[in-house]
């Protein structure tokens, strides 16, 4: 088990990068973490919903995504509660306080769900949550040590020296646990080191001599993380790079493409494959700054809290702004929660997302919706109309959806219709997420916003391809035979 000196030190990644590398060294390898809390999510084969980063995981043990490898997900609705999942349905909504005694209670399915992946699998990587160190919140814990001790497994650190304070952090989480917890800790991993690794050497005694921890590797920087999907929206605060360059030229400038920062955002890896385009520019635009003028698309993204991340739309005068680009001829698409949004009414009469109540859309599809009905979870395969190109992809939407709009779908989904598109082609929506991994419509997509510019990229070769080189950097900077030796 890996678990982290504190939250968003990497562990998603190493389990990734170690999960590609035991594969390969022919081992059966499943991921899983407990809990997670995450509003990205994948659907699995199952018809139930994990965190994005354990899909990512499954791909890289080549298999398919299972509810098992992550049997707890808690999915934000607001600054004090989530809705709950469990083995891939929605369980109900709790707030924090209220979810901190009934945590214990799910433990028996985390450790139902663990035994099956064992049973099937040479070896099982598992990923904390946040950091055992907060032991304010250790009683009833089901992420971290309490998992552990429950499950019996060894445990490996994770820190971050990028942040600063590695020594600290370290030293510090192993004073904080028990002497049986400490019983468990069989190592630690130093992640995101740049720089001279000689300089780090007196570290290392530093850190045994005050634990007595091995030290089971010092993982540089890995570049080309930003090009594998991200689980957490924290990585869409993360200040955008500089424009991609053209020769100034109409012609030549990169495809625009603005995305809201909607408060409760969600599925937000849809935009993944569209930055991987060399060709397109995705800024993200947070509170307080204006749609940008340039855009030639306006994507209006998922979200948990649908209402209310359009009463925070309307707030931000980004209606407004959405106006003035329709005006202009620009494009917009909107996705999942993002094409609810587009229509002329929303309602949630029975507070499924929040306070209950109904609000008029934005109005530029004839379309109304309800959040009501079972919660849609389904792997599909489709056609997109508007470019005729075969998508796959995934439904994961509350809500029920009519209006005249429907006459005109986006999508035709296995003999039926889904999606709508405004009478002049440029303002369209659906409830289909991850369409842009497929290369064929992402690139006539996109040359259907600039004639002439299709895109190059090719999405799935290209994050195997990343994958390959994070177990690579693996197999150069870590002791895998020691974490071997210790797992068994």
């Amino acid at each position: 088990m890996l678990q982290g000196t504190g939250s968003d030190v990497g562990k998603s990644l190493l389990v990734a990068g170690l999960a590609r590398a035991l594969t390969r060294r022919g081992l059966t390898v499943r991921p899983f973490k407990p809990q997670n809390m995450s509003n990205n999510a994948a659907v699995t084969a199952e018809g139930g919903e994990i965190g994005r980063a354990q899909a990512l995981q499954a791909r890289a043990c080549g298999v398919p995504p299972s509810v098992h490898m992550n049997p707890i997900l808690l999915k934000p609705q607001s600054d004090m509660g989530s809705q709950i999942v469990v083995q891939g349905k929605v369980f109900g909504q709790a707030k924090a306080r209220d979810y901190y005694t009934l945590k214990p209670t799910l433990l028996p399915k985390i450790l139902e769900s663990f035994a099956l992946l064992r049973a099937e699998a040479d070896i099982v990587l598992v990923e904390g949550a946040g950091s055992p160190a907060e032991v304010n919140l250790r009683a009833g814990d089901i992420a971290n040590m309490g998992f552990a001790e429950a499950a019996d497994v060894p445990v490996v650190l994770v820190a971050d020296i990028d942040r600063g304070g590695v020594i600290a952090s370290l030293i510090g989480t192993h004073a904080l646990l028990t002497d049986g917890e400490r019983g468990r800790l069989v190592g630690y991993i130093v992640n995101k080191f740049r720089g001279d690794k000689s300089l780090f050497t007196s570290a290392l005694d530093i850190i045994a001599d005050r634990t007595g921890m091995d030290c089971h590797g010092v993982l540089p920087w890995f570049g080309d993380a930003h090009l594998l999907p991200a689980e957490d929206a924290v990585a869409l605060d993360t200040p955008s790079a500089d424009r991609r360059a053209g020769d100034g030229s109409e012609a030549t400038r990169p495809i625009r493409i603005a995305v809201p920062r909607l408060p409760r955002i969600a599925n937000f890896d849809d935009l993944d494959p569209l930055r991987a385009e060399p060709d397109v520019e995705i800024t993200i635009v947070p509170a307080g700054k204006p749609l940008p003028l340039d855009a030639d698309l306006i994507l209006l993204p998922g979200s948990k809290t649908t209402i209310g991340d359009l009463t925070a739309f309307r707030n931000e005068g980004w209606d407004i702004d959405l106006h003035a680009h329709i005006r202009r001829g620009g494009w917009v698409l909107g996705l999942c929660a993002g094409y609810q949004m587009l229509g002329k009414r929303l309602s949630d009469p029975k507070g499924i997302e929040g306070p209950a109540g109904d609000t008029a859309g934005l109005g530029w599809l004839d379309i109304e919706t309800e959040i009501a009905g079972d919660k849609a979870l389904r792997e599909v395969t489709a056609r997109e109309l508007t470019t005729g190109k075969s998508v796959s992809g995934y439904e994961m939407h509350m809500g029920v959806t009519a209006g005249p709009g429907l006459a005109s779908p986006m999508a035709y989904i296995a003999g039926r219709m889904d999606g709508a598109v405004d009478a002049t082609g440029r303002v369209m929506g659906c409830y289909l997420h991850g369409l842009f991994a497929a290369d064929g419509f992402r690139h006539a997509f996109l040359n259907r916003l600039r004639e002439g510019r299709t895109g190059g990229s090719t999405y799935d070769a290209s994050v195997e391809r990343v994958l390959d080189r994070l177990a690579d950097h693996m197999e150069d900077h870590l002791d895998i035979d020691a974490l071997l030796a210790a797992a068994r």
